[in-house]
């Protein structure tokens, strides 16, 4: 692994930013990902700036067989791998609505929310009203309604909440409000699945659900066949975009390590069928009151993960993979870890952050009277009720969890291109305004999600900038950003072992202190060389923290000395652990 020889530094930076609504989106960044420099020019498959038409036959069969693969024209592509050898061919290219998005430049943040529940779920609660009006509230930009899949849901559900989400685009038109479910991945978890508004949405999901649900199947155990039906799942939704059914359509693994049914080959095998769809996984789940201890809480675990191992798990898992890390999920917060395993192969999988909202905690709301979810589909609209509630254990989309998305443009697509392309950041409890990150070699760069290939040897160096939160959040106070790591690791190709979850050259690189570094413009700027790029290529990704909670990273002191510590069953105040996440940059040498 190429380590970087020059550790940054902070710095006051004298550029003005515009402030948009919400602190979102004020600053421009490069998010251009096609770049190369030297005299090795790309090949002509791999070069979006030639067109199709432009190309031989030979060039023309093997950029279809990428875009088939979901390399071209969907993430990053960083293939093929060949084992000890390193890349046998290296190369990023990143496609907007338009075709190739060289030069092109994200122009705001739109900070949302993809996992969102009502009361046409069977434990949900409000109406959709009721959740964009305090997502609007709470300042976010977009959100997905996804009640859970289940015989009700599928029977009427998907139906009867089209229009009261489609009336609320009119009543909140500043908020892009998409039409999703929360799907019972057959042999697994849950996952959000939503798809671009539009006539075939109802019926695209109702066709999705009703085919592929493993509760309304009958397919939640762990077995080869409902594995083969999740993959089957993904690939209507991949066949329903290119018919044109709907227009677009993504799926995101929620709560992954919650009860150790995601087996690794499982996600693997999910990017793998379907990589323009099956994009990500929540890095940190929703539920993050439930921590809080009783009596004035729910007293269990952050996002409820307070699991233990069935018989449906999978049995490498560590004991400690059911329980969070400062609110994030194990498989994102373990450096060296599953995250960074198929990171280090090179695969786009991009986490999230989100809500899960089903009842808010201290919220005085309770069902009313009448209510017949089995007959009806849905709970009778919520009244006031007597007191707060203290055993519920999520707040309001946007209150705490906040999953912000590079865009060019404010539109449903672009929301989802940007989730797509990796473009990503998240927060918890505002901790962040803004963030801006950069790797650059030469003249070319690459941001969020993107890849930069160089010539081998080149040095690349990261550019980081942040702006801390300036204002109070919604718990009344001004969190404080006190340290920033930054984590690279090698890409070494394909894992010989689709079950592996380990990254062994992946470490946290540099902590920084950033406690009094805000310049005069109010941002932190930060540097890192990463050195001469080797034949493996890297990856970096960060992470930042109030610095309230840290401990030595699951794999030890020397891979990461002090990431978020372990949280506690019941002794668990999420906004006394704030941290924020970037997805990766990829750095490839050309071959």
């Amino acid at each position: 692994m190429s380590h970087p020889h020059e550790h940054g530094h902070t710095h006051p930076h004298s550029h003005e930013h515009d402030d948009h609504a919400h602190s979102h989106g004020a600053h421009e960044h490069p998010h251009s990902h096609d770049h190369t420099h030297g005299d090795e020019p790309l090949r002509p498959a791999l070069d979006l700036g030639v067109p199709d038409s432009e190309l031989p036959p030979a060039e023309l069969g093997r950029r279809n067989f990428l875009r088939a693969a979901g390399v071209l024209g969907a993430g990053v592509a960083a293939t093929s791998f060949v084992g000890a050898g390193g890349l046998a061919t290296a190369a990023a290219t990143e496609a907007s609505d338009a075709g190739s998005r060289r030069g092109h430049r994200a122009k705001s943040w739109l900070a949302g929310d993809h996992h969102i529940h009502t009361q046409f779920s069977s434990d949900g609660l409000y109406r959709v009203a009721d959740h964009v009006q305090h997502a609007n509230a709470y300042g976010l930009d977009w959100m997905v309604i996804t009640d859970h899949g289940s015989a009700q849901h599928v029977k009427i559900g998907v139906e009867q909440v089209n229009p009261e989400i489609v009336a609320a685009r009119g009543d909140f038109p500043d908020m892009l409000v998409f039409q999703g479910l929360e799907w019972n991945i057959p042999a697994a978890e849950h996952g959000t699945v939503f798809v671009h508004p539009g006539s075939g949405e109802v019926s695209v999901l109702k066709a999705f659900e009703a085919g592929y649900d493993g509760v309304v199947k009958s397919a939640t155990a762990s077995n080869a066949a409902n594995e083969q039906l999740a993959l089957q799942g993904l690939t209507f939704l991949q066949s329903a975009v290119g018919s044109r059914q709907v227009k677009d359509a993504l799926m995101l693994a929620n709560h992954p390590a919650r009860k150790g049914i995601d087996s690794p080959h499982e996600i693997r095998a999910w990017r793998d069928a379907a990589p323009g769809i099956a994009i990500g996984m929540e890095g940190a789940p929703g539920h993050q009151a439930a921590g809080l201890p009783t009596p004035l809480g729910p007293g269990s675990g952050r996002g409820y993960y307070d699991n233990a191992p069935s018989s449906d798990s999978f049995a490498a898992y560590p004991p400690e993979s059911y329980r969070t890390f400062g609110g994030f999920d194990w498989m994102t917060a373990t450096v060296g870890g599953l995250w960074d395993s198929l990171l280090s192969e090179g695969k786009p999988w991009w986490i999230t952050a989100n809500s899960d909202s089903h009842s808010i905690y201290l919220d005085t709301a309770v069902r009313g009277p009448g209510d017949d979810f089995a007959a009806n589909g849905k709970h009778a609209d919520p009244i006031n009720g007597p007191v707060p509630v203290t055993s519920n254990g999520d707040y309001w989309p946007g209150y705490y969890s906040r999953t912000h998305v590079g865009v060019g443009r404010r539109s449903y697509a672009a929301v989802m291109e940007g989730l797509r392309q990796g473009s990503v950041w998240v927060d918890h409890g505002r901790l962040v305004d803004e963030l801006d990150v950069t790797v650059r070699s030469g003249g070319d760069g690459a941001s969020l999600g993107g890849a930069l290939v160089v010539r081998r040897g080149s040095r690349a160096r990261v550019s980081i900038r942040i702006k801390p939160a300036h204002l109070p959040n919604w718990a009344q106070f001004i969190p404080q950003l006190k340290k920033v790591d930054a984590i690279v690791g090698s890409v070494t190709g394909p894992a010989a072992d689709k079950d592996t979850f380990a990254a062994p050259q992946t470490r946290v690189v540099k902590s920084w202190d950033v406690t009094g570094a805000v310049g005069r413009d109010g941002w932190i700027e930060l540097s890192l060389d990463l050195g001469p790029i080797g034949d493996q290529g890297v990856y970096v990704r960060l992470r930042g923290s109030d610095g309230k909670r840290l401990a030595a990273g699951v794999k030890g002191a020397s891979v990461d000395p002090a990431g978020p510590a372990i949280d506690e069953i019941g002794k668990a105040n999420p906004w006394d652990d704030l941290w924020f996440y970037t997805n990766p940059i990829w750095v490839l040498p050309r071959r």
